[in-house]
């Protein structure tokens, strides 16, 4: 899984997402992770399972994966000194891609709802973006 996410942050280093929005940008960037493991299901199962059944035998290279995971939402939103909230948001961020793989593995998803949960998901980018007025209430 690791290398996979450090040839998935080459790539998009070398091919950065092009929307506007930073929240367009992660939504893009995490569906083209998406589409990449989609051309082999099987590894992606294995890689799903590998990390949501980890013991904490292997804490360390589970946190490396989801320390790479951060860094390429980060790199899409274009961060580099994230706020608290900010990071809170690419947890949940992470979380909702996660659950998208497994729902979709196990076929109780489809691509274009995983798509809709992306897109919906990201949007807590653009809530926690320090330069956006708050709403009171």
């Amino acid at each position: 899984m690791q290398d996979q996410l450090e040839h998935l942050h080459a790539t998009l280093r070398k091919r950065p997402p092009a929307a506007d929005s930073a929240a367009q940008r992660v939504a893009e960037t995490l569906m083209r992770a998406f589409r990449a493991l989609q051309r082999d299901p099987h590894l992606a199962d294995a890689m799903v399972r590998a990390l949501t059944f980890a013991d904490r035998s292997v804490s360390p290279e589970v946190d490396r994966v989801s320390r790479q995971t951060t860094a390429i939402i980060l790199d899409a939103m274009g961060l580099e000194d994230p706020t608290p909230e900010q990071l809170s948001a690419v947890r949940v961020i992470e979380h909702t891609w996660h659950s998208a793989l497994i729902t979709w593995l196990s076929g109780r998803a489809s691509i274009a709802q995983v798509r809709i949960d992306i897109e919906t998901v990201c949007r807590l980018i653009d809530l926690t973006d320090p330069g956006r007025g708050r709403r009171s209430g």
